[in-house]
């Protein structure tokens, strides 16, 4: 059955966010190593990971940011000011306590007890993190050639704040899908079947007549296996593949699913 549509990831799919976040925690590091004497931009990013990472899997908040798809690093620049699940206002409390504080314990892990500048270095890896909008360079050069030929749809886990800054943040991205959903908007994120489905619906399509793109093994493709639709897994990386989630297809670059759509027909 010939391919009606292509769903997109949005984060390391479309958008290079991984580079995103590193420059920003490289550039916050920076910061601080020239306010503390002897502290590497290297071992205080790895300390405020860690410690981030613990302070967000502690608040009674993060079963649903798993459900949703929103991880402790984006908790880390986001306002979590849309939304309306309840979740959300919790969060949007959160935020701002949690950012200061992972910065304030990561430089404490390492010795330096100095919550002043937990608190400048919690205001800067936003700021870093926003003036970051990448994209990879042949994302355009695949919309374009995609366009008008199916359907696209963009389906992305996250806050629906968060998620939309980053759309905005490249202006000309948005105009080229159909359907925008965001699991926050939605209330439940991949790889739950619901929201392949809501997608499906939004598409008019059957599940062979769709094409599930995106770079995570756990969300973008076990959930479109769930509900029987073609996927690509985009592996840039070339990471070697364990478990018992197999994707239909794997690619290296997004160009490689002209190849894909036309094999599929």
């Amino acid at each position: 059955m010939a391919i009606q549509a292509v769903l997109f990831d949005l984060d390391d799919t479309l958008l290079w966010d991984h580079r995103s976040v590193e420059e920003a925690f490289q550039a916050t590091g920076e910061e601080a190593a020239k306010q503390v004497a002897g502290l590497t931009p290297e071992r205080l990013v790895e300390s405020v990971r860690q410690e981030a990472r613990a302070l967000y899997e502690s608040f009674e908040t993060f079963p649903f940011t798993k459900m949703i798809g929103i991880n402790p690093f984006e908790g880390l620049w986001a306002n979590f000011s849309g939304g309306s699940q309840q979740e959300f206002r919790k969060l949007q409390a959160l935020a701002p306590g949690y950012r200061k504080e992972a910065w304030t314990r990561g430089l404490r892990a390492l010795g330096v007890e100095n919550a002043a500048l937990g608190a400048l270095l919690a205001e800067r890896f936003p700021a870093e993190r926003r003036n970051r909008p990448y994209v990879y360079e042949e994302t355009f050069r695949v919309l374009d050639a995609l366009k008008g030929q199916v359907k696209l749809l963009l389906l992305t886990n996250g806050a629906p704040d968060l998620q939309q800054e980053k759309i905005d943040g490249v202006p000309q991205l948005a105009g080229y899908f159909d359907h925008i959903v965001i699991s926050g908007t939605f209330g439940e994120g991949k790889p739950a079947e619901s929201i392949f489905r809501h997608a499906m619906g939004l598409l008019g399509i059957e599940a062979a007549e769709g094409l599930m793109v995106g770079d995570k093994l756990t969300t973008d493709i076990l959930g479109s296996n769930r509900v029987g639709m073609p996927n690509a897994w985009v592996n840039r990386s070339g990471a070697a593949r364990t478990g018992e989630i197999v994707p239909a297809n794997e690619v290296s670059h997004l160009e490689q699913l002209h190849a894909i759509i036309k094999r599929l027909a």
